[in-house]
């Protein structure tokens, strides 16, 4: 069963969400504030984390931070920020999206699902199949793994499906509206700029910045040669 942990010190929120997770089918953990929710994340090991971003005893941002220091997994933020950069610190610290409270438990749902059908068959409409090699970099897209010169590199969900759409479009530029449809979805109504954010994170790791070209007012191009 699929695991979902819901860390929020509101009960009217976590009571929400659970209401409409569970009947999907979801196994749904709670916690109340950020260190018994690092805690549990640790311990249950969920597919998904819906996190507040405001917590007693440890902030959503410094939980997620820690988190990312040992795990990949899908981390949703709920937040009732509304300013840009409240919501691209979220992304930088390594969010793969975010909903702003207050929220429609529906759309919730939606975007819960859409992440989980993306890891379990990949960004796009078909399951995964083979490998992506180019001269440098290597995607297996099965087991969701990438390598820089043999050297393998941790994506979260949302920067390995960023990869790997530019990469199977190798030497075509892609625009922010193209990757937020095949990564996040049609219907996503967040900020353009999560595309921006989660590929910075995507370059860095690579370790070479040129493998991602930025194309000024079109989009992104992948470049890594061809064997």
């Amino acid at each position: 069963m699929t695991k979902i942990l819901v860390i929020d010190d509101e009960p009217t929120i976590v009571n929400l969400v659970q209401a409409y997770l569970k009947p999907e089918g979801y196994e749904v953990f709670t916690a109340t504030d950020g260190p018994s929710g690092l805690k549990a994340a640790r311990a249950f090991k969920p597919d998904l984390v819906v996190l507040d971003v405001m917590l007693p005893g440890m902030d959503g941002l410094e939980l997620l931070s820690r988190l990312r220091r040992e795990s990949q997994v899908y981390v949703i933020l709920l937040t009732a920020r509304t300013e840009e950069t409240d919501k691209i610190v979220g992304l930088s610290v390594g969010a793969d999206d975010y909903v702003t409270k207050p929220f429609s438990p529906r759309e919730l749902v939606a975007r819960v699902k859409a992440a989980l059908r993306r890891i379990q068959t990949g960004s796009g409409s078909g399951a995964a199949e083979g490998v992506l090699a180019f001269r440098h970099v290597r995607i297996d897209l099965d087991a969701r793994q990438v390598t820089v010169d043999d050297q393998p590199i941790d994506l979260t969900t949302s920067e390995f499906d960023l990869l790997r759409a530019l990469a199977e479009n190798r030497g075509r530029v892609l625009s922010r509206e193209q990757l937020l449809e095949r990564v996040w979805g049609g219907s996503y109504y967040g900020e353009m700029r999560v595309v921006d954010v989660h590929l910075g994170h995507v370059r860095q790791k690579l370790g070479n910045p040129d493998f991602i070209v930025t194309v000024r007012g079109v989009g992104y191009r992948f470049d890594d040669e061809t064997l």
